[in-house]
């Protein structure tokens, strides 16, 4: 029980540390935020509520993924450095696909809620 309760600890301080530092981190947070009520009255059934909020949990967790392989790569080679700067790209494109699922479902949801 407590290993379980040491890595709450340590998602909490990457959780805090994210908000804290990072304008994308901050800006899906919000966006959870608003979408947990919102994806609650869209959602037609259970199943699609849980798509919705899963989608929105995928697109924040590759935005801690891309940050975290942001700072080590800075860490690592602070300066410019053309294979780094592609990681860096490959981790961003790995974001860009989870915003695109969220996107898919959440359009999906809305125009099965309207039609």
């Amino acid at each position: 029980m407590r290993a379980l309760y040491l890595a709450f600890l340590n998602s909490w301080r990457g959780l805090v540390h994210g908000a804290r530092t990072e304008r994308a981190v901050r800006l899906e947070l919000v966006l959870l935020i608003l979408g947990l009520p919102l994806g609650l009255l869209l959602g037609t059934s259970l199943w699609v509520r849980v798509a919705l909020l899963a989608s929105l949990l995928l697109m924040l967790a590759a935005e801690f993924l891309n940050t975290a392989i942001e700072k080590l790569c800075d860490h690592l080679h602070p300066g410019h450095h053309p294979k780094i700067g592609i990681v860096k790209d490959l981790a961003s494109a790995g974001t860009f696909s989870a915003q695109g699922i969220a996107a898919l479902i959440w359009i999906t949801a809305l125009i099965e809620r309207i039609g």
